[in-house]
């Protein structure tokens, strides 16, 4: 008796194990949305989730919602730091082009009291 239970025990414990899978999971249509200039979800940024959902009957719209006015802070905080970042970009460019200007003129200064006229010259002057 104790054997056959084993047996279907073992029989039943085949049946239930699942195997197990290491592959990443991959979100139905990322590439598709990607491809078409879409965000990777539906819920990142579009019509669906920018603007209200409803409106008054006599034209008005509907005050934002806490999540819009969430992302639109956050779009403008990203829009001031992409110009304030682009500023600084430009002010460092400014100060290397004007220090590499800097080293040109000193490399020619140097040049100049390096190569100085010799003999001949000084005795034609003096004519």
């Amino acid at each position: 008796m104790a054997a056959a239970l084993r047996t279907v025990g073992a029989a039943v414990s085949r049946q239930s194990v699942r195997t197990f899978s290491s592959t990443c999971v991959t979100h139905a249509g990322i590439k598709w949305r990607l491809e078409n200039g879409l965000p990777r979800g539906g819920s990142e940024y579009g019509p669906l989730t920018d603007l209200p959902d409803w409106s008054f009957a006599d034209g008005r719209p509907a005050p934002l919602l806490k999540g819009q006015i969430r992302r639109q802070k956050q779009r403008e905080e990203f829009a001031r730091r992409a110009v304030y970042l682009n500023a600084e970009m430009d002010e460092g460019m400014k100060q290397w082009h004007e220090s590499e200007k800097a080293k040109k003129q000193k490399e020619e200064d140097v040049k100049s009291l390096l190569l100085k006229p010799k003999g001949n010259l000084f005795k034609q002057k003096k004519k």
